[in-house]
């Protein structure tokens, strides 16, 4: 099993941290992983993305070329990995964000997820990439949503950020219910 994922958005979407998620989720799970981050120097607002790459075996290089998953919290992310996901991939749009008639590859598979929508309908805007992650953890099963939520609370305790795990599993359990 090798899951090659691609998160990409603008800074300030949580592009990065969902990728972290995934990383810890994995190593908590006793799978071999990379994270490989990449980001303009002007950051907040500008594109921001990072690879990784999780598998029961050992990992060649950190660099998703063609990626199986691509989360894209942005029409720009859209644009820039659409063209380089491998056939049969998934790609999963932040349709708060991407215009609702845009059309896709046609042998890729498309999963729109209100991301933003559903994260200010919680009163929690800037955790739009933890519902995004609910849907992929759904429909990718690479973790159950017990094995993710433990393993992200237990990320954002080590951060100082344990206070708000309660609302963060709500922003997961909303994507993970669509």
């Amino acid at each position: 099993m090798i899951r090659r994922v691609i998160c990409a958005g603008l800074g300030g979407q949580g592009v990065l941290t969902a990728g972290k998620l995934l990383m810890y989720a994995a190593y908590d799970k006793e799978l071999s992983v990379t994270w490989f981050p990449s980001y303009g120097n002007e950051m907040r607002g500008g594109n921001a993305n990072c690879n990784v790459i999780i598998s029961d075996k050992k990992i060649a290089t950190p660099y998703a070329d063609h990626p199986d998953i691509l989360i894209a919290m942005s029409t720009s992310a859209v644009d820039i990995y659409e063209g380089s996901m491998a056939p049969g991939g998934t790609l999963y749009v932040n349709s708060s964000m991407v215009d609702p008639d845009r059309k896709y590859r046609d042998d890729i598979k498309v999963v729109k997820v209100p991301a933003t929508d559903l994260a200010i309908e919680l009163k929690s805007e800037r955790n739009a990439n933890l519902c995004m992650l609910g849907s992929v953890i759904k429909d990718s099963e690479l973790f159950s949503r017990k094995e993710f939520e433990d393993s992200m609370c237990s990320y954002f305790e080590k951060q100082g950020k344990g206070r708000f795990n309660e609302g963060n599993c709500k922003c997961v359990e909303a994507g993970y219910g669509l």
